[in-house]
C-alpha cells in the first residue's frame, strides 16, 4: 500500500522530502510550488524553484498558482483525489478549502520545536537567540500559523559555531526522514496527534535587511550568534575604512575570543574585535562582489590594522 500525495514546497530545503516520499513508495499525484521568479545576473530570466526543477526531472505534474482564491484552482486541487498533502516551506498560507481538500488533511514539516519559532525564519531565529537545540516537527495543519497538533518530533543540537546554512542542511535531511516516517504511520492509522502547549510561543519573523548590520556594542555572545544566524544569507556586515573609503564587508564566520577594548576596535592582527563584553574573532569574510575567504586570506588582500574601529552604527 502507499499514499496518494500532493506535495507542496518551494526551496532546496523541500527537495529531499519530495524525493524521499517517492523512494518510500508513495505516489505523488502533483507538485505545487511558487511561480517562477525573475533571476539571473540581470534579473531578466524567469527561474523555476528548486522543487519545480526536481519535480520536472521526476516527471511529475507541477502547478504554480499565485494563490488559491480562484474557485477553479481549489477544485483542481480537490480533483486530484489525494489522500494527503505534504507541505514543506511552500510559502503560501493555505485556505480552509485546501486544508480540507484531501482525505486526511495537510501535514507540514516545520524546522523548529513548536510552539517555539512559529513563522517564516525559524532556523535563523533559533541561532540568533542562542538556542542550544531545535528540530523538525511534522504537524497537521490548521487555519493558524504553525498552530496545528504535532505528530512527530526530531530534535537536533545546535553547535556553538554552527551557522544557519549548516543547520539548514542538517534539518533538511532530518525533516525528509521524519516526514517519511510520519506518512508511513499515517498510512497504517498509527500517527498520534498532540496539541501544542500554550506556553513558550515565539514567532520567527522574516529577516529584515535593517537588522543585518553588526552591532559590536552588544555582548560578544550576541554578536557571534547574530553573525552565524545570518550566515551565509543574507549575511551580517560591518563597514570599515579601506584605502580611504568606506566598504561594506560581510562576516560569514566567527568564534568567541579573549580581549577587551572599545566596542568595534580591532585588537589583533588576526581580527579579534572588541565587543561591549568580551570579544570575537572574525574567521570568514566577503567583500562586495568578492568570494568568501578565510580571515588570513582576506587580510592579505584587504589589510585591517589593529586599532581600527569598525563602525557599528549608520553614519
Amino acid at each position: 500500500m502507499s499514499l496518494n500525495i500532493i506535495f507542496m514546497g518551494t526551496p532546496e530545503f523541500s527537495v529531499p522530502t519530495l524525493r524521499s516520499l517517492i523512494d518510500a513508495g508513495h505516489k505523488v499525484r502533483a507538485v505545487y510550488t511558487q511561480p517562477p521568479r525573475p533571476g539571473g545576473r540581470r534579473g531578466l530570466d524567469l527561474q523555476k524553484s528548486p522543487v519545480h526543477q526536481a519535480a520536472e526531472l521526476l516527471g511529475l505534474p507541477v502547478f504554480t498558482p499565485v494563490n488559491f482564491k480562484d474557485p477553479d484552482e481549489r477544485q483542481r486541487f480537490r480533483d486530484l483525489d489525494a489522500d494527503v498533502a505534504v507541505v514543506v516551506a511552500y510559502g503560501l498560507l493555505l485556505p480552509e478549502a485546501i486544508l480540507t481538500g484531501t482525505r486526511l488533511g495537510c501535514y507540514n514539516g516545520h524546522a523548529s520545536l513548536l510552539p517555539r519559532w512559529r513563522g517564516a525564519a525559524p532556523i535563523q531565529r533559533a541561532i540568533m537567540a542562542g538556542d542550544a537545540k531545535t528540530g523538525m516537527m511534522v504537524m497537521k495543519m490548521d487555519k493558524g500559523l504553525d498552530t496545528g497538533p504535532v505528530a512527530l518530533t526530531r530534535e537536533v543540537e545546535i553547535g556553538d559555531t554552527m551557522t544557519s546554512g549548516e543547520l539548514h542542511d542538517r534539518l533538511m535531511l532530518v525533516g525528509a526522514k521524519a516526514m517519511v516516517e510520519a506518512m508511513n504511520k499515517l498510512e497504517h492509522d498509527e500517527l498520534p496527534l498532540t496539541a501544542q502547549p500554550s506556553e513558550g510561543v515565539l514567532y520567527a519573523a522574516k529577516i529584515d535587511k535593517g537588522e543585518t548590520r553588526i552591532d559590536f556594542g552588544k555582548p560578544a555572545t550576541d554578536v557571534h550568534n547574530h553573525i552565524r544566524g545570518l550566515s551565509p544569507f543574507p549575511g551580517a556586515w560591518f563597514e570599515a575604512d579601506i584605502a580611504g573609503r568606506p566598504e561594506r564587508i560581510k562576516v560569514l564566520g566567527s568564534e568567541l575570543a579573549d580581549g577587551n577594548g572599545a566596542s568595534g576596535q580591532v585588537l589583533t592582527d588576526d581580527l579579534v574585535i572588541a565587543c561591549a563584553y568580551g570579544a570575537i574573532r572574525l574567521t570568514k569574510l566577503q567583500k562586495a562582489g568578492g568570494k568568501p575567504l578565510a580571515a588570513a586570506d582576506f587580510l592579505r588582500g584587504t589589510p585591517i590594522a589593529p586599532g581600527t574601529v569598525l563602525a557599528s552604527e549608520q553614519a
